[in-house]
């Protein structure tokens, strides 16, 4: 379980988040003095902490410096009454992970927090890369028997404790990020920070800005400084995944920070310097976008001092069997499940498969046959059917698709996750019709839909659709 710990001299502060966080898996711990608050986090190490700027024995400024002697992993949220922008400013330098002003409004702090934990979780929870799954199924476990896999494990050997930028690729849910948090994990900087950013799921104006930070009045909204993942994560690493969505903008200024760890705010002069090591991460070819000026040539090389490429799912042999017992012990425990072992013709369908979603794909799978598993044994029967839902979104694209038809389909095979499918359904048709109706310009297609180019091509490659030259969208092979 999760631990939370609040520093607050109000009690109405900590009664307000006693009360919003008593439904969730956390365990909640308060003080009223920053003495207090000290004493805790040496005895119970919390995941994350919320602290007041103004405590009567200490300032919240001067514990959050002895906070990260303690453990400089565990994010800090400041709250504060007075909305004095200089103690943002200056507990953002000092590595808090964000800033409120009270009066708190309820979803606001359940999101900060819930982001906090998140991201405590990627830096304390073990990221495993071994050739057999340990008996401890709360690691992260990146398993690596087959000849592809034990590249990787011996590529992360040989790169872990260097502070050089790693390039990590492989199609989607092949565990990237799993890679550069083991990265991270065996370094010298494993006791500093570790942040990640996927840099598809940020609309590109808040990009820059998310990682360089701005100034005030720097843009429309803009009403105090911020400061950004580069400046925050100073002695840490900083993982970057989906970097081939990168606007040309953000990219030349990426350049800069690689080859000067030097940079300044979005709207300012001041130069900032920095010491953060860079992972990246993409499931482009970087290659191509640089041959398509999509992607900067200088940059790429910049990234490209060492590359560790994972291999599909699919192409992993032996480690399917290993991996799926794996989660069965691991999401059984999750789910309150019994389930001890997998039936013969159960790991046969499986091994059958070709997983295009790989990992995550066999994670999602193996937790809907588990929600439907009775008994110790994972029969067969429980599976839901594999590729059903590809093979009716590979017709999405056809005309005249009867969508009554394929929702009467889903609910008489017993789908637990509709929702998600007819959404994926609508994409593979809209998508391709509106790419069509602006020539194959996603620029014009992504204001049509009403979302960022960077979202838009994260999507066609959630979907497995392509816009080649001649501006038609198909499906991949």
């Amino acid at each position: 379980m999760a631990t939370l710990l609040i520093v607050d001299d109000e009690p109405a502060i900590l009664h307000a988040f006693l009360r919003a966080f008593r439904d969730e898996s956390l365990d909640v711990l308060t003080a009223e003095t920053a003495a207090d608050g000290l004493e805790q986090a040496r005895l119970r190490r919390p995941d994350v902490v919320v602290l007041d700027v103004h405590l009567p024995d200490l300032s919240g400024l001067e514990m959050l410096r002895r906070l990260r002697e303690l453990d400089a992993r565990s994010p800090v949220v400041f709250i504060s009454g007075r909305g004095d922008a200089d103690d943002a400013i200056e507990a953002m330098k000092l590595g808090a992970y964000d800033y409120l002003l009270k009066p708190l409004e309820l979803s606001q702090v359940r999101q900060v927090v819930g982001r906090a934990l998140a991201i405590s979780r990627l830096m304390t929870v073990p990221a495993v890369v071994a050739g057999e799954a340990p008996a401890d199924d709360r690691a992260d476990v990146v398993i690596a028997r087959c000849p592809a896999m034990q590249e990787v494990v011996k590529a992360v050997g040989r790169v872990a404790d260097k502070d050089v930028t790693v390039l990590i690729t492989g199609a989607t849910g092949t565990g990237k990020e799993l890679i550069a948090r083991a990265l991270y994990q065996h370094s010298r900087r494993a006791a500093g920070p570790f942040l990640a950013v996927n840099c598809a799921a940020i609309p590109e104006n808040l990009l820059e800005s998310e990682l360089f930070g701005h100034e005030k009045g720097a843009f429309t909204g803009a009403d105090r400084r911020r400061i950004g993942k580069f400046e925050q994560c100073n002695g840490g690493t900083l993982f970057l995944d989906e970097i081939g969505d990168m606007s040309p903008l953000t990219q030349s200024k990426l350049l800069r920070v690689l080859q000067e760890q030097r940079f300044e705010r979005l709207g300012g002069n001041e130069t900032i310097q920095t010491d953060v090591r860079v992972l990246a991460a993409t499931n482009l070819h970087l290659e191509t976008a640089v041959a398509e000026g999509r992607f900067r040539q200088d940059l790429y090389y910049r990234l490209n001092v060492f590359t560790i490429a994972l291999p599909p799912l699919r192409e992993r042999g032996d480690d399917l069997p290993l991996l799926v017992h794996y989660y069965v012990r691991r999401y059984s425990r999750e789910l309150g499940k019994e389930v001890k072992s997998v039936a013969p013709e159960a790991m046969d369908r499986l091994r059958r498969y070709a997983w295009p979603g790989n990992v995550r794909e066999l994670q999602s799978v193996l937790k809907q046959a588990l929600l439907h598993a009775e008994g110790p044994i994972l029969l067969a029967e429980f599976l839901p059917p594999l590729g059903a839902v590809a093979q009716a979104l590979a017709c999405a694209a056809e005309p005249g698709l009867d969508l009554e038809r394929f929702i009467d389909a889903q609910l008489a095979e017993g789908t637990e996750d509709l929702y998600a499918e007819a959404v994926r359904l609508l994409g593979r048709t809209l998508l391709p019709r509106v790419l069509r109706h602006t020539g194959g310009n996603q620029l014009r297609a992504a204001k049509i839909l009403g979302v960022t180019r960077g979202s838009l091509r994260t999507k066609l490659r959630e979907l497995g659709l392509r816009v080649d030259r001649t501006d038609k969208t198909e499906p991949r092979p």
